[in-house]
């Protein structure tokens, strides 16, 4: 199945446009489809849907912007989802949190804002995320569970994952995302999306900034390349109010094939940092790599990269930006908090400290070290997205067993035991500050989640370099993505990458029960 343009299924008035952004637009500009009726089928089929991917709907004001859609914009006239941890003035702000479920947005991210003024696109709603981005699943106390329209019940990650959910299930053919530990790739990995995460500072993330994680990127779900190379047409670009933002050179659409892949480098590491990979995983991520080698003529190369594994560490520290969110509310809120933040929060408070904040710059520095002489020998590394196919929708974590962490919210008592605990070790650091390390140390080694989730998404992120999941195969039934990283400022090469990939071997462009099911007699 390609995605040169619509599927048959995409002109039925019945039911949402089942093509990429790109051929709705057409669609639009030939008379064949108005914005009007596509916003009404959008809407008529989010009311059905029973994925749970919409937090927030704003009809009234979808239907004024679709009757004055300008369609000359790239854009024009398409229903999109907006994520809900970005801001669009007049709508609820709560950060997928009970702690503002009241909170109104007083302005609109940039860009959001580039995506709905320059680019015209029609935002329907909010989609769900993770509660302020922190899990890489879809499970919070303000919205419930969202669930992949790959098999309902299963998960579709985080923090991107209602984004995910509703361009998978049909519901839109785009949705905003972002990605600071591999939030925009994870799900896209579990729903068979295009999921592009920039060179850092591609994308603004102002007009709020924090100078803390430094790690994310906006960026879009996508059904094919050329929307989210669309998207960096519209959305990326300086921002004087995120200083780490980048120009944008623009041409990501115009010039889609352009690079000549042919004897550029490759090395094939299903696993990277060392994060075990379930079964099938590693076959399929070699096949398709392998496919990918053949049908550009690249070279493969044999590298080690030894990776240390940032996730918990780096983690704690981050946690600074929340508790700034937070405010005087913390800890009196912490009750509202999903279970998996409110002990992340006083563990931070618990260990980090100056040595903690040592060894993670150590562990960073090395990381550096380690991509860039990787990055030497080779121009791309191809890995697996994900650990594995979707799990539970309503798991926190992959792990199908207790964890220490699961033991620590089991109950008020344990709640309260948990809290005892981190504050016998906030008064041990005072006298042995390596503590800290040490039992970070040992809740990864009982609760290796913490940084298999996201073990191979979360490098690109911290060394600033992009990266890119392609949908690839299938496990059990559910999607795999194939990840591909690449030197800082070579995006385009990896639009190409997923380009050439697109054509030759293509994907479906939702999720197969919703194709069967449009396709389906009457």
């Amino acid at each position: 199945m390609t995605t040169d343009g619509a599927p048959s299924a995409s002109a039925s008035s019945d039911g949402p446009w089942l093509g990429d952004a790109c051929s709705l637009v057409d669609a639009f500009r030939a008379g064949e489809r108005s914005p009007a009726e596509e916003l009404q089928a959008t809407l008529d089929a989010i009311a059905a849907s029973d994925l749970n991917c919409f937090s927030f709907l704003d009809p009234e004001r979808a239907l004024v912007a679709a009757r004055q859609a300008d369609l000359t914009k790239p854009f024009g006239g398409v229903p999109v989802g907006i994520k809900e941890l970005e801001q669009v003035q007049g709508w609820p702000d709560t950060g997928a949190s009970l702690v503002f479920k009241d909170q109104v947005a007083s302005f609109t991210s940039e860009t959001t804002r580039r995506f709905i003024e320059d680019g015209g696109a029609n935002p329907v709603g909010l989609t769900t995320a993770s509660e302020f981005g922190g899990l890489n699943v879809s499970v919070t106390k303000l919205n419930g569970v969202c669930h992949n329209p790959w098999r309902y019940g299963r998960t579709v990650g985080g923090s991107s994952g209602g984004s995910a959910s509703a361009v998978a299930g049909g519901l839109v053919s785009i949705a905003s995302g972002g990605d600071g530990g591999g939030s925009i790739r994870i799900p896209a990995g579990y729903t068979g999306l295009f999921g592009m995460k920039g060179t850092f500072g591609r994308m603004s993330r102002g007009p709020h900034a924090f100078s803390r994680p430094s790690t994310v990127v906006n960026g879009c779900l996508a059904r094919s390349v050329r929307d989210a190379a669309r998207h960096f047409d519209v959305c990326a670009g300086v921002d004087p109010r995120d200083p780490t933002s980048l120009p944008n050179p623009g041409g990501w659409e115009r010039n889609l094939g352009s690079t000549e892949l042919k004897g550029r480098k490759v090395a094939i590491l299903p696993s990277i940092a060392g994060v075990p990979l379930e079964a099938g995983v590693e076959d399929e991520i070699r096949a398709r790599a392998a496919d990918l080698v053949e049908m550009t003529g690249m070279e493969v190369v044999d590298i080690s990269l030894e990776l240390p594994n940032l996730a918990a560490q780096w983690a704690m520290g981050n946690l600074s930006t929340l508790l700034a969110e937070l405010g005087p509310r913390w800890p009196s809120c912490a009750a509202d908090l999903t279970d998996e933040i409110a002990l992340g929060v006083i563990m931070a408070q618990t260990t980090y400290n100056l040595n903690l904040a040592a060894v993670a710059e150590a562990q960073r520095l090395a990381a550096n070290e380690a991509m860039a002489s990787a990055f030497e020998q080779v121009d791309y590394i191809v890995c697996a997205t994900n650990p594995g196919p979707a799990f539970a929708a309503d798991a926190t974590t992959s792990s199908p067993t207790s964890t220490f962490l699961d033991e620590a919210k089991a109950s008020n008592a344990a709640r309260l035991a948990f809290r005892g605990l981190m504050g016998g070790v906030r008064v041990a650091n005072g006298v042995f500050p390596r503590l800290s390390n040490k039992l970070i140390e040992m809740v990864v080694e009982r609760v290796p989640d913490l940084v298999t989730m996201g073990g191979l998404t979360i490098i690109s992120n911290i060394y600033g370099n992009p990266a890119v999941s392609i949908p690839a195969g299938t496990v059990d039934g559910l999607p795999v993505g194939m990840q591909v990283l690449a030197r800082h400022h070579r995006d385009a090469e990896l639009f190409d990458i997923g380009y050439a990939y697109e054509r030759e071997v293509g994907w479906s462009m939702v999720a197969p029960s919703v194709a069967a099911r449009v396709a389906a007699p009457a």
